[in-house]
Parts: C-alpha cells; sequence; structure tokens
C-alpha cells in the first residue's frame, strides 16, 4: 500500500525532494511576511473570483480575511519563520483542517492554477523561490487529495475499477 506522501509524489509528478527542497532555504528570512500576506491576498483574491461555481462553493463558508490569515501564518511557518499559526490555532494537521473539503483532483488542479497565476504575478519572489514554493504546493495538494480518500476509501476502489474499465464505443 503507498504511503500518503508517495501518493503526492505520484500524482503530482513532483518528486519528495523536490517538494520539500523549500527547507533548503529560510525562504522567511529571504523574502519576509509582506511576501507571503501578498501572495495569500493574492492568490484567494483569484479564488473568491473563480469563475467556477463549484470551486467558490469550497470556500463559501469562510471569510475571505480568515482564509487569508490562516494560509499566510501557516506558509511563513512552514518556509522558516516563526509560528504564527500553531500559536494562533493550534497544529497545523492539514488533513485533518481540510476533512470538511471537497479536495479532489480537480480542485487540487484550480487550486494549483490560482497558486500558479499568484505566484507569476509576485515581482517580490525571485525565479528560484517560486519554483521551489510550487512544488511544496504541488506536492501537499496532492497530499490532501490522498488524505481525503481516507474518508472514503470504498469511493477510491470503485474509481479505480471504473477507470480501470476499457471504454466501449
Amino acid at each position: 500500500m503507498q504511503s500518503l506522501q508517495e501518493k503526492a509524489s505520484e500524482w503530482s509528478g513532483v518528486h519528495t525532494n523536490d517538494a520539500f527542497a523549500i527547507d533548503e532555504t529560510n525562504l522567511y528570512q529571504k523574502l519576509g511576511l509582506q511576501t507571503f500576506i501578498n501572495l495569500s491576498t493574492n492568490f484567494y483574491n483569484r479564488v473568491y473570483d473563480d469563475e467556477e461555481e463549484w470551486f467558490r462553493s469550497i470556500f463559501a463558508n469562510s471569510k475571505k480575511e480568515d482564509a487569508i490569515q490562516n494560509q499566510y501564518e501557516f506558509f511563513v511557518q512552514r518556509m522558516g519563520g516563526p509560528p504564527l499559526f500553531s500559536q494562533r490555532r493550534g497544529h497545523p494537521a492539514l488533513i485533518g483542517r481540510h476533512r470538511p473539503f471537497p479536495v479532489t483532483h480537480k480542485a487540487a488542479e484550480r487550486w494549483l492554477h490560482h497558486m500558479q497565476q499568484a505566484l507569476d504575478s509576485s515581482t517580490d519572489i525571485d525565479p528560484d523561490s517560486k519554483i521551489k514554493m510550487m512544488n511544496f504546493f504541488r506536492h501537499t495538494a496532492y497530499f490532501l487529495v490522498a488524505g481525503d480518500e481516507l474518508k472514503n476509501p470504498k469511493q477510491e476502489i470503485a474509481c479505480k475499477h471504473a477507470a480501470a474499465k476499457p471504454a466501449v464505443d
């Protein structure tokens, strides 16, 4: 049986070593708090304005300001800064915190689309840091997808069986 990290690497196309290359440099010291605030604000402005209702609905019960704060505090903490997220909310427990949401492959790709756009539009983040961050985000998004499947493993089996059946013309 594959571990969640192995599934995340397989589905994301990002090897674990590349996903955690963010640990080679203290990105918080390099980029500063405001960069993470700006990135999260840019990202969530895109998310809450997404043209796809199914995607916006995932965030419908969250206040945008809270989502921005949760995200930048997690990023700061994970990328070498002070434990802002843990001090305010406790352990990140990403899979548990995302359990109420439909964290599907489709949702992960939409999330990553907006994050890539937010990174691309940032002038405060150097190209090497953008690559490291996006690899981490891609791997983590699929780690959450793998974790989401723990909610309903029978659904995962049914989906795999359906995918394995040949198409009928």
